[in-house]
């Protein structure tokens, strides 16, 4: 199978993927309690009045109806309207997810940084001092709820010593970049350490787990590359042990390294609820639940398929990187 093909192929089974959570999503709003009109007509409105409002709603109509009008609006770009703020369900998403995108990333590139050199120092000084404390700190890090752990920064580090804000995002990287970019770099730099400054307490809290994982998978499959005969075989013919860790080692090692990563990626982006609820990130999660405490279901269900989606194409674009370093996923 040429890498083309097996790209499409991914691509047609991420695409029933989505079409799977389009349609779970769009039963939610069947099997849960309650009903949407709940959500838009007043508690005093009669018989008469929350019929109307099914009418405009479509939710008079057969369930496959609902279903199919629902399908095609999506292929339209149409996710219906919110029922608290009349805006576009699309539009308050949209708006929503590069904050959410933001920490995700960031708390990525924090664990990533963080993970692999510790992994590889716990693997190269097995047994030592350094492995251990390499060993307690993901141990630490696996156990430690989110919620718990971000409640705690913010006590300590914002209430107790004033070093970071409590709470929000003054604006993102990209609107910082645009000011260094439209006001010259004085500017710039103090917009860049503000928005450092607001995401360095939430990037740690989502991201400590995820340094913690890729922390003890980094040094379990550090200590079964280094186990092998071509391990011996290039230290047989004097190569310098630090090309053969780094250059082949850790290269080998970091197949199963990057589909974790994609994977955990795309939780971060989805699992990031707790996390903006903590420090009132205004990114999808929070976004989500509080279209969960509103019964808004247009907003509800934007959210979901935009996670659902995000999922997908982490994955398929680690399914890519995967195949370009390994040529016999492509074979198989």
């Amino acid at each position: 199978m040429s890498y083309g093909r097996f790209l499409l192929k991914r691509g047609l089974q991420g695409v029933v993927v989505v079409w799977g959570v389009i349609s779970i999503v769009f039963l939610l709003r069947f099997i849960t309690p309650g009903s949407p009109v709940d959500a838009v007509a007043p508690l005093d409105a009669s018989p008469e009045l929350r019929q109307r409002i099914a009418e405009e709603l479509g939710l008079d109509q057969p369930l496959y109806v609902q279903y199919l009008d629902y399908l095609w609006e999506l292929l339209q770009g149409d996710m219906g309207y919110s029922y608290i703020s009349g805006i576009e369900a699309s539009q308050i998403v949209v708006t929503k997810l590069p904050a959410t995108i933001e920490l995700a990333v960031v708390s990525s590139l924090v664990a990533i940084t963080l993970s692999i050199p510790l992994g590889v120092i716990s693997a190269t000084r097995r047994h030592q001092p350094a492995d251990y404390g390499a060993t307690t700190f993901s141990l630490v890090g696996i156990s430690t709820p989110n919620f718990w752990l971000g409640i705690m920064l913010v006590l300590l580090l914002s209430v107790e010593f004033g070093l970071f804000p409590t709470s929000g995002r003054a604006f993102g990287f990209v609107e910082a970049f645009r000011i260094m970019t439209a006001q010259g770099v004085s500017a710039g730099a103090d917009a860049m350490f503000q928005w450092a400054r607001h995401i360095v307490l939430p990037a740690i809290t989502l991201g400590t787990y995820f340094t913690a994982l890729i922390t003890r998978l980094t040094r379990s499959g550090m200590l079964e590359e280094l186990g092998q005969s071509y391990v011996q075989a290039t230290r047989a013919k004097g190569l310098p042990e630090s090309l053969i860790r780094y250059k082949h080692v850790l290269r080998n090692t970091l197949i199963p390294i990057i589909t974790v990563l994609g994977l955990q990626l795309g939780t971060l982006i989805g699992g990031a609820v707790i996390t903006e609820s903590v420090f009132s990130w205004p990114g999808l999660g929070t976004t989500l639940i509080n279209a969960i405490n509103a019964r808004d279901w247009p907003i509800l269900q934007a959210s979901l398929i935009v996670i659902g989606a995000g999922f997908v194409i982490v994955n398929l674009v680690v399914d890519a990187v995967y195949a370009s370093l390994d040529p016999q996923v492509v074979a198989e």
